[in-house]
């Protein structure tokens, strides 16, 4: 095995290692904003919990290295298999119809990720954890910075934010249902067998994810109109 095919190997290696860590992110952060249909203030208790302390802001750091190791991996990637392979993409041993849109469109879906990532610092993590960190006990609106139930009665009684939100949350859905069966075959696990056992659960796991997420922002909404 040459040192090109090496080298390719270890970098979707990080790449699959670096996007699990993502997805276990991904699901503790539904599961924390589902409890915010129960009770905002036990919603509330958790953003306090995870504020500017200690293992917060470490784990922060870490959240953000993975985020960063994730992207670079992927941009390496494209970059040196075009260089290889002309327009030929990274790694599918099989073409399926239902994942072929979102595995020809990575690039796509990945400045749309990204563009909602930004959005979502901006309107949660800067006005709630950084405002913590600078030592401030209001946020731009007034709220506390471990408020976030009122950050998100406040972003999620706007249509246009909504809306973003949503079109956010379907292009992860489409990244997930992908990359979720991809990262298994770049350590090997990607047979025939296993195959459409592992595009079923990517499937299911990611609807589940993100229909949580889709769930907070829609009925905030509407309770929103009904206030």
């Amino acid at each position: 095995m040459n040192s090109q095919i090496i080298s390719s190997v270890v970098k979707k290696l990080i790449m699959s290692i670096s996007g699990a860590f993502l997805i276990l992110f991904i699901s503790f952060h539904m599961t924390m904003n589902i409890v915010a249909l129960f009770s905002v203030e036990a919603y509330n208790a958790l953003c306090e919990f995870l504020g500017a302390n200690w293992y917060a802001l470490a784990g922060t750091l870490v959240l953000a290295g993975g985020v960063a190791i994730h992207v670079i991996m992927a941009l390496w990637l494209t970059i040196t298999n075009r260089i290889a392979r002309g327009n030929l993409r990274y790694a599918v041993t099989r073409q399926e119809p239902g994942v072929s849109w979102a595995s020809k469109n990575r690039r796509v879906l990945g400045f749309v990720i990204l563009g909602g990532l930004l959005l979502h610092l901006y309107n949660f993590w800067f006005h709630m954890q950084f405002t913590e960190i600078i030592g401030r006990h209001e946020n731009a609106f007034g709220f506390s910075p471990s408020d976030g139930g009122a950050l998100i009665q406040y972003w999620f009684s706007q249509p246009l934010f909504v809306v973003l939100y949503l079109i956010w949350f379907a292009a992860i859905w489409l990244h997930l249902t992908h990359g979720f069966w991809s990262m298994f075959q770049s350590v090997g696990w990607a047979n025939a067998k296993w195959y459409p056992r592992l595009k079923w659960i990517a499937n299911i796991y990611a609807t589940l994810i993100i229909a949580g997420f889709a769930a907070v922002a829609i009925i905030f909404y509407i309770k929103s109109l009904c206030s």
